[in-house]
């Protein structure tokens, strides 16, 4: 049985148990119609698929555990329910381009520059071992690049981004470091203790994108979307913390609790004329001030 015939089992595996929990024969019998429609031999005994569901767990993380009183598989997401999410559309993805030879002009990439995914498994292994790490980076406002070498702490995606979340040996200062601006990573000898006193979560509950704040209290923001913009507020959060305060014909108002950052301010501006802050008062005359500057230019 060849690998991609493995991988394209696991996939089904996977995305036959995200819809609803299944017992073997159920999952079987849906490898063995799945295996007319990709023309490979999907089908699976009581061994294969035991060994395919350590592979899984191995390889993707995604623990798939047995009910003995019902006796259905299921997907335990108990404890890290987010990282399964991204995992299974990362795994969709990849499945769909796989499969999907000879059919490049139905499928259109954005064009960007590279994210700098390459130095996720280096920086993993930093993080896991808490080994000291050294590399270059380049600030947009900067000429030149600076070495910085790091206690590396946490990985964090923002708006397609990538970034490092590290203690600058230099100052010890916790900062980020977009992974697309990073280049010759190295480990020199050295470990670190994690701090107690951190937690890449609490760090960031209240913060909208990578900036955090000094500020000790997140504030309460009340802002109002015309209905079709609502529309894709409410299919797409702007952040965990929101809540629906009103979904009419005319409008959505919701509710965030953030701190006040150049990040969330960008993203409020990005809205245009289809958002209005209606609290707090102070952030409102910082939309307002900044959308006259932007006028001002022409």
């Amino acid at each position: 049985m060849s690998k991609r015939e493995s991988l394209s089992r696991y996939n089904l595996i996977i995305n036959r148990l995200k819809k609803s929990n299944a017992t073997f024969m159920e999952i079987k019998d849906y490898l063995s119609l799945q295996s007319d429609f990709h023309s490979d031999n999907l089908n699976v005994s009581q061994r294969t698929f035991q060994r395919d569901l350590d592979d899984i767990r191995s390889l993707y993380d995604i623990d798939i555990q047995y009910d003995f009183r019902r006796k259905v598989y299921y997907i335990d997401s108990e404890g890290k329910p987010d990282i399964n999410t991204r995992t299974l559309e990362a795994f969709d993805t990849l499945n769909a381009l796989n499969i999907s030879h000879g059919v490049s002009q139905f499928i259109h990439f954005e064009k960007r520059r590279p994210l700098g995914t390459e130095y996720l498994y280096g920086l993993i292994h930093g993080i896991k071992n808490k080994q000291v790490i050294r590399f270059s980076h380049q600030k947009f406002w900067e000429d030149e690049p600076t070495v910085r070498t790091v206690e590396p702490y946490a990985l964090k995606e923002s708006k397609n981004r990538w970034y490092l979340l590290a203690k600058d040996l230099k100052d010890g200062k916790i900062k980020s470091f977009g992974l697309d601006r990073l280049s010759n990573l190295e480990f020199p000898d050295g470990k670190f203790e994690y701090p107690k006193d951190y937690n890449v979560e609490d760090s960031f509950r209240h913060c909208f994108g990578v900036i955090g704040s000094d500020d000790k209290e997140p504030q309460d923001i009340v802002l109002s979307f015309e209905r079709d913009e609502g529309k894709y507020i409410k299919t797409l959060p702007l952040h965990e913390t929101q809540q629906v305060l009103a979904d009419t014909e005319d409008e959505l108002q919701i509710k965030l609790k953030l701190y006040i950052t150049p990040d969330l301010i960008a993203e409020l501006l990005s809205h245009g004329d289809k958002m209005k802050v209606l609290k707090p008062k102070s952030l409102a005359n910082t939309i307002k001030a900044e959308h006259q500057k932007a006028y001002q230019q022409y």
